[in-house]
């Protein structure tokens, strides 16, 4: 299937590894534009050097943190414009809320919530000017069944939620969706830092630890990156124009209700 975006110009955050480099990866091969942002250089600088060695339109770089206003304003001095935007920012640690100061949460609100409207409220208008814009969010499957321990990044990417819910009602008229994808188990280093640090409190080996989620899960598997960058770059398509305020819950079924 074409998706009709070719020759559309993308941000695509966190996108030096992991589901963001999935995302960058799928919409690369629909002949976007891209413009991949994370904080780290050399990462940076190699993915996007990958993705341009196979990708038919230009693949752009920006190190930056799009946590911080002087790191959104590097990205839009150089880009102003953008027909797509998946926001993405790894969550906070998880803990007991107990510990949380205030700098703690704001932290988290800022990374997991507030950066992500700050990037709509630079892009949203122009989009719907030009009559054309699809913005996803990456989340989590925590905003859809809560893990105790990760009240931050729940916490955080919840009010994103709530936002967005009431946003993408005002803007799909002029072509603008918003979406929010919510990622379960995927087979990616941050997962596979988790399961260390499970280990390592457990006193247990790493690949124990996989295998036992593994085991737990319906699928019988992880997520494969590629499966979510399909999604994300479905939900960017000139197809998706009638999925709008949604949040794709991509977990292989381990959400146990109906609805």
């Amino acid at each position: 299937m074409d998706f009709g975006i070719a020759g559309r110009k993308a941000l695509v955050c966190g996108a030096s590894a992991g589901l963001g480099l999935a995302c960058a990866r799928a919409l690369a091969v629909e002949g976007v534009e891209l413009v991949i942002v994370a904080r780290t250089e050399a990462p940076l600088r190699a993915a996007a050097e990958a993705l341009a060695a196979t990708a038919s339109a230009p693949v752009h770089w920006v190190a930056a943190d799009v946590t911080t206003d002087e790191g959104r304003a590097r990205i839009f001095a150089a880009h102003p414009e953008f027909d797509i935007v998946v926001t993405n920012a790894g969550g906070p640690p998880p803990g007991d809320f107990r510990n949380w100061s205030r700098d703690t949460w704001l932290a988290a609100l800022d990374a997991n919530m507030l950066a992500p409207i700050a990037i709509i409220r630079q892009l949203v208008d122009g989009m719907m000017v030009r009559g054309f814009g699809r913005i996803v969010n990456i989340t989590s499957s925590a905003v859809k069944s809560p893990v105790d321990g990760l009240g931050l990044s729940t916490g955080a990417r919840s009010g994103l939620t709530g936002f967005v819910a009431g946003l993408a009602r005002s803007t799909v008229a002029q072509g603008v969706t918003i979406n929010n994808l919510l990622p379960g188990t995927f087979d990616t280093a941050r997962l596979a830092g988790n399961f260390a640090a499970q280990a390592k409190r457990d006193g247990r080996d790493a690949d124990e630890v996989r295998a036992a989620r593994i085991a737990k899960h319906p699928a019988r598997r992880l997520g494969r990156p590629e499966e979510f960058g399909a999604a994300c770059a479905f939900l960017c398509s000139a197809h998706a124009g009638y999925i709008n305020g949604q949040n794709l819950l991509l977990d292989g079924g381990s959400f146990g209700g109906v609805f």
